[in-house]
């Protein structure tokens, strides 16, 4: 193979220069986060747990090591805001901020690199989009930690709950599921508030659904009319939250150590809040180690699924798994075309998404049976992280501390891999491809 692309950074194709941004990122927060200052005790972090830290938080996973809420510093928490923002947002579209603060000219070939970051299929008002999606994003964060803050300042002094108030506001829109309340406990505390509930909630759908989903929808009242993306993300979205509170609130009725203790507003609260989360948000208001399997082994389909593209959170997007059940749907009925909203979809969009699907699927599978093989836990539990790390989520079983410094390389390359999309990693790494000059004759096989 020829690795001479690497060195002629010049012509470095987009998915190469958003793959070799996130690396740079992720190994400066690693640094910064593996000095004394950044921790609670002036104690140097392991450079593997600094480096894991910051994958995490750079790939708004929420996955974590040691604890953020006591083993930090406010400084070392103010340092894992930043890379949720760098993160979450994508350090293209903080570096467009600063130009656009300071009236540079964006070239072509950073319009070129724009679109591929927000998974655009074309250049035509990227900028334009960019400048929506930082206000949006800095807006909605704002509304989020004024609402927090002022719940939580009922709880500790005012200056330490608008801190609380930012840090979670941030951890939240961006889906990256880090809390500092201390003891891995996130919103545990809160699960029955309503405030704390609608709030995050809030946050985490509207940082999931991708900001072309979000402009649309503010930008509604004026139009009078969704994209077809808009109204695809939004009626998936639905569906999958309203199953998935469903199905947990089945679930876990009964089990004591979850919706089994709560009054009925507590199991509806909880049950959406722990529909929404594995959306990629990562934060929880009930102890997942005590969830039932059959609810752990729900919450990782919804993982994989994750959120919408465009968007702070990963998975293989609820676009894709629209496409594949809408293929299913249309196979089944004896269809040729699939169909959403009067609108016919092409055939390279149901290959991309198969694609899509495929490598992410197997990502994940060689994960687990090499971390099965590795680790001694259960494989439910390894399974969880897995899936977890793919899809940028950050709920744990409790496994992550305990992993090897070997397994937790393996889930940091996990949680990179799931933050860009093994697609793009995947064009980022291979050499290129040429043109085909011809087409191979069409051949028939059976199938099933």
């Amino acid at each position: 193979m020829n690795f001479a692309w690497i060195w002629n950074v010049k012509n470095w194709s987009p998915p190469r220069i958003i793959v070799s941004g996130f690396a740079i990122i992720i190994l400066l927060g690693a640094f910064v986060l593996s000095l004394p200052f950044a921790s609670a005790t002036g104690e140097r972090l392991d450079f593997i747990d600094a480096l894991f830290t910051a994958t995490s938080a750079t790939c708004v996973t929420g996955l974590v090591v040691v604890d953020t809420g006591t083993y930090f510093s406010t400084a070392g928490q103010i340092v894992l805001m930043v890379l949720f923002q760098l993160g979450g947002l994508g350090f293209m579209t903080m570096a467009t901020l600063v130009a656009l603060v300071f009236r540079r000219k964006i070239s072509l070939r950073e319009r070129l690199i724009l679109q591929e970051s927000m998974n655009q299929t074309s250049m035509e008002g990227i900028v334009k989009l960019i400048r929506r999606v930082l206000y949006y994003s800095l807006s909605i964060e704002l509304a989020g930690f004024l609402l927090f803050t002022f719940r939580f300042s009922f709880d500790m002094p005012l200056g330490k709950a608008a801190f609380f108030g930012a840090f979670h506001a941030v951890s939240l829109f961006n889906n990256a599921g880090f809390d500092i309340f201390g003891e891995y406990r996130s919103l545990m505390l809160y699960v029955s508030d309503p405030i704390v509930n609608i709030t995050a909630m809030s946050l985490i759908v509207f940082g999931g659904l991708g900001f072309v989903v979000m402009s649309d929808l503010l930008e509604y009242r004026r139009k009078r009319k969704l994209s077809l993306h808009s109204k695809v993300v939004l009626a998936m979205t639905g569906t999958l939250i309203g199953i998935g509170a469903l199905v947990l609130f089945i679930f876990e009725f009964t089990n004591p150590l979850t919706l089994g203790s709560l009054d009925w507003g507590g199991k509806i609260w909880a049950s959406f809040f722990q529909a929404i989360t594995p959306r990629t948000a990562g934060a929880n208001t009930l102890d997942y180690t005590a969830l039932r399997q059959a609810t752990v082994f729900f919450t990782i389909i919804l993982m994989f699924i994750g959120a919408s593209p465009g968007s702070t959170g990963g998975g293989i997007k609820t676009t894709t798994f629209t496409l594949l059940v809408g293929a299913v749907i249309s196979m089944i009925r004896g269809r040729e075309d699939i169909v959403f909203f009067r609108y016919r979809m092409a055939k390279e969009r149901i290959f991309k998404a198969l694609t899509i699907t495929i490598l992410s699927l197997t990502l994940v599978v060689v994960v687990t049976m090499v971390l099965a093989t590795i680790e001694d836990q259960p494989f439910l539990k390894i399974l969880f992280e897995a899936t977890s790390a793919f899809g940028t989520v950050g709920l744990s079983v409790g496994l992550t501390p305990e992993l090897s410094h070997v397994g937790k390389m393996i889930i940091m390359v996990t949680m990179f891999a799931g933050r860009l999309g093994p697609l793009t990693l995947a064009y980022a790494l291979g050499p290129g491809t040429d043109k085909e000059l011809y087409r191979h004759p069409e051949g028939k096989i059976t199938i099933g």
